[in-house]
């Protein structure tokens, strides 16, 4: 790959990349790596104005780690960085090392594609004050793309953070609890879907006391031979459903690849996922202190409503995990009191764990309500109460070979679709709303509501319905249908086709 490109394997607050080419030709090669880890070792030494750094890296089951992890290593020791390789670890513990180990590290570095396929990989970074964002990470590449690196000769060790990590996230359900075996009686079924996260099946749930038999896909394989790395995927809930059901479990869990993202499944099979996982996360903190529950845009009019019964704030906010904790952070520092923010994929930061989203640590909350839970009672009584949609749909429309600037032509029919809602009496714009269009249908013309938004970074367009009625997301996307035919440059066939 040309230096030139290396901005291209930006993605949002990460460097990702095809790292296997086994279908299409590698953009995260060998060169790439090197230079960009480089130019985070500059970055890095610029910010802390320290001549030698310390920089721990670590990596999730790619089977492209190795090549990945050797890369890493040689830019940040041409660039007199002394290297702490941490091997498989969770994307959060890079972060968490940094601030409770004794490691005495700088900076880290993940190896991660998160849930994405087996062939792709890439970088994330960290420094004490948590990940980089957008602009740090144009900054980096910048640097890359210069060839201006900072010299030197830094060594490596090995030595390994997750057994500290995982006590921990145990110390804390401990504490909180009270008791030294809080899990004893229970049983408890960890899908870690062949990525990193299997250790915490033996290095948490068995030292509180949990029977994990059943646990399914605790081996790393990068190949990712049973199901996808990611918990929003339906085969992956599936499958841990059927295991939950099948051993009797009081709960199942499971993690994407990297461990920053989590869901779970309760003892009737039924997932937590989504708006569930937010109720019972938001139900858990409000009891204790009353604030703002900070999610992405595609939330439910439901859970807005059991937020305001539990004396909470529900603010809807953009997509991307990072400007959801952002927001949050916004809210905090400002003198306001904010304790989660979410996103529907999983992601979710915490105040009280240095808003950093973490999948084990959503599991470790949901594990402490677990514990004091009634006998053959289930985690989600807790949510009995939280109003659940009839029907929940997505659907992403593509633009046409006659687009010319899809960010400029998106903005366009969002801004005509809020006209049209605000001149019908059937449609009505939400009256807070930070991200593309948020319409409100009338009952007789779908009962729910539709989001319309422009993907940030691909020429997509995503569209979420939501209908307290069967049929009604069929009647707002047929509306929505007949107001974007007009637009030559829209792709709607995705559309049509939910309508027929």
């Amino acid at each position: 790959m040309q230096c030139a490109s290396y901005k291209q394997l930006k993605s949002g607050t990460d460097v990702r990349g095809i790292a296997v080419g086994d279908n299409s030709p590698v953009t995260l090669t060998d060169e790439a790596v090197i230079a960009i880890s480089r130019a985070y070792a500059t970055w890095l030494k610029q910010k802390c104005k320290k001549p030698r750094l310390k920089i721990a890296v670590g990596n999730d089951s790619r089977i492209s780690a190795e090549r990945i992890v050797r890369c890493v290593k040689e830019g940040l020791t041409k660039s007199g960085c002394d290297v702490i390789y941490t091997g498989l670890s969770s994307t959060p513990s890079m972060f968490i090392l940094l601030k409770k180990s004794d490691f005495g590290c700088d900076g880290s570095v993940m190896i991660t594609a998160s849930h994405l396929p087996y062939d792709r990989n890439g970088l994330k970074f960290f420094t004490p004050d948590g990940g980089l964002d957008g602009k740090d990470v144009d900054e980096i590449l910048t640097i890359a793309e210069s060839g201006k690196f900072g010299c030197g000769s830094g060594v490596c060790e090995d030595r390994s953070f997750m057994d500290g990590y995982s006590q921990i996230l145990v110390s804390l359900i401990r504490t909180q609890t009270g008791k030294d075996k809080p899990l004893a009686g229970k049983k408890i079924i960890v899908d870690a879907g062949n990525g990193a996260g299997g250790f915490f099946a033996d290095k948490v749930l068995k030292p509180l006391g949990a029977d994990t038999e059943g646990s399914q896909f605790l081996n790393p394989d990068g190949t990712f031979p049973n199901h996808a790395p990611n918990p929003e995927d339906k085969q992956a809930i599936k499958s841990l459903s059927d295991a939950v059901i099948k051993h009797g479990a009081d709960l199942g869990i499971i993690f994407d690849t990297d461990v920053d993202r989590a869901g779970a499944v309760d003892c009737d099979g039924s997932e937590i996922n989504r708006n569930r996982l937010i109720a019972l996360l938001a139900a858990m903190l409000l009891r204790d202190k009353k604030g703002v529950i900070v999610t992405d845009s595609v939330t439910s009019d439901g859970l807005t409503q059991f937020i305001q019964n539990l004396g909470g704030k529900h603010l809807r906010y953009k997509r991307g995990y990072k400007n959801v904790i952002d927001k949050c952070n916004e809210i905090n520092a400002g003198g306001g009191y904010s304790p989660l923010a979410i996103e529907t994929s999983g992601h979710a930061a915490f105040l009280e764990n240095y808003m950093l989203d973490d999948g084990a640590y959503v599991v470790a909350k949901l594990l402490i309500s677990l514990s004091n839970a009634k006998d053959g009672e289930k985690l989600t009584s807790i949510i009995a109460d939280l109003p659940e949609a009839v029907e929940s749909d997505e659907i992403r429309l593509t633009f046409s070979e006659k687009s010319t600037d899809f960010k400029t032509e998106g903005a366009k029919i969002i801004e005509d679709l809020k006209t049209a809602a605000a001149a019908s009496d059937k449609m009505r714009l939400a009256p807070e709303n930070h991200e593309g269009a948020r319409i409100n249908f009338a009952k007789d013309a779908g009962d729910g509501w539709l989001l319309l938004r422009q993907s940030v970074h691909d020429p997509v367009i995503p569209i979420n319905f939501e209908s307290n009625t069967r049929g009604g997301n069929k009647l707002m996307a047929e509306k929505l249908l007949a107001l974007l035919q007009g637009y030559e440059f829209l792709n709607t066939e995705n559309l049509k086709k939910f309508t027929y």
